[in-house]
């Protein structure tokens, strides 16, 4: 009954056009955006203490967000190097069985689990970070990884997010494919110009992705819908 739809990625609206059956005229797609670091979370530290490389995957612990190939990622690192950990912060019906699985592939030496965080833990939590990955299976857009990327962390997402969409300096693979996932990893951790690029280049991108803009998209549907233009 809707005159128009908004959805926050093409991967959405495809969905909605092919599933739903609705006219592909009356759907746009509006990508999210990231809100501007605030002072106090811009002067937290950005280093853990530890000599070791931080991998991070940071999200709910469910099947939708792929965390079982980030601990078989992680274990194909470890084949190749072990001046690395592994983090999996977040909570969910999936995280028994993560800790069950990193003691089955035998790294639960070098993989934590942090269990939930919220605001200023979870930006503490990326700064500590040389790597961030969101592997998931389905996202509708996934804001995370332009969260990682605002304060300079090199990221990987999943191809069959809607972020990757937008997104040019992050290092794009399919969820399933575990090897490009841990050759993206090692690559990262292991060569300082490909970590120093997904860096800078990372934050300079993704200060240009602004609700700003986001919202003069979604006032252009509504001067459109209501005849105003």
């Amino acid at each position: 009954y809707a005159d128009h739809i908004i959805t926050v990625s093409n991967l959405t609206r495809d969905t909605v056009i092919n599933r739903y059956h609705i006219d592909p005229a009356k759907v746009t797609t509006v990508h999210n955006a990231v809100e501007p670091l605030s002072p106090e979370i811009a002067a937290l530290p950005s280093r853990n203490g530890t000599k070791d490389k931080i991998v991070t995957f940071l999200g709910r612990i469910t099947m939708q967000k792929g965390p079982e190939y980030f601990v078989e990622a992680a274990c194909r690192v470890l084949q190749r190097t072990k001046n690395v950990r592994f983090v999996m912060a977040g909570s969910g019906d999936m995280m028994e069985k993560m800790i069950r699985y990193a003691a089955y592939r035998n790294i639960t030496d070098r993989f934590h689990f942090t269990g939930f965080l919220k605001d200023k833990e979870v930006y503490t939590m990326l700064k500590s970070s040389d790597v961030y990955i969101m592997p998931s299976v389905s996202e509708p857009f996934g804001i995370s990884p332009l969260e990682a990327m605002q304060v300079g962390v090199p990221t990987i997402i999943s191809k069959q997010s809607g972020c990757a969409e937008i997104l040019r300096n992050a290092i794009k693979i399919d969820y399933w494919d575990v090897d490009a996932m841990a050759d993206a990893i090692y690559s990262i951790i292991t060569y300082p110009a490909m970590y120093k690029f997904l860096k800078e280049e990372g934050k300079k991108e993704v200060d240009e992705i602004k609700w700003e803009y986001a919202a003069q998209k979604v006032r252009q549907v509504y001067n459109r819908v209501l005849g105003w233009n």
